[in-house]
């Protein structure tokens, strides 16, 4: 791990009793880098759609605490594509197949089945969109916001491997 906030991120995970060493207490990766030649796909090779969908991204209001899986299919609902339904666990388990950096693509979304920040996490996971140049959007109580996908790779998959896919099996890149 090359910087601050990854060693500021391990040391409060540590600090909660979730991180020892360099696992997590589950047995899961505390640190979760991206390998040099498995970078996901930059925003500059994102197709048409692909960055219109982000634009919705954007344009999508918070949805409130716990509500990650709402504001991702609120998102794409407004591109036009129809409407996809499910908690971030159900998306995961039905949608994210891929687990190698190197098939990210921009408008995927990142998920997990669990995590262990809320009642609601554990039950129902957390899941984001993949935005480019290393980076994940995601819905959170305190609204939505970009942060870097090391970090929401390391902080999201302490207690399950996180994965991405397509929502709705719909693939934009075309």
């Amino acid at each position: 791990m090359c910087n601050t906030k990854g060693e500021q991120l391990l040391r409060r995970l540590r600090q909660r009793g979730l991180v020892e060493g360099s696992r997590s207490v589950w047995g899961k990766p505390a640190w979760r880098a991206i390998e040099p030649g498995h970078e996901p796909q930059a925003l500059m090779d994102a197709s048409a759609l692909q960055r219109r969908f982000l634009a919705c991204a954007h344009g999508t209001p918070c949805t409130g605490q716990d509500l990650c899986a709402s504001w991702v299919e609120q998102s794409f609902s407004r591109l036009g594509l129809g409407v996809v339904l499910g908690s971030a666990a159900e998306l995961y388990n039905g949608y994210c197949h891929y687990d190698d950096s190197v098939d990210l693509k921009v408008g995927m979304i990142v998920a997990t089945p669990a995590h262990p920040y809320s009642a609601q996490g554990l039950r129902h996971g957390h899941v984001g969109i993949y935005a480019g140049d290393c980076l994940v959007m995601d819905s959170v109580e305190s609204g939505v916001r970009t942060v870097p996908l090391d970090l929401w790779l390391s902080a999201y998959g302490l207690m399950a491997d996180p994965r991405w896919g397509w929502l709705g099996s719909m693939g934009l890149t075309s």
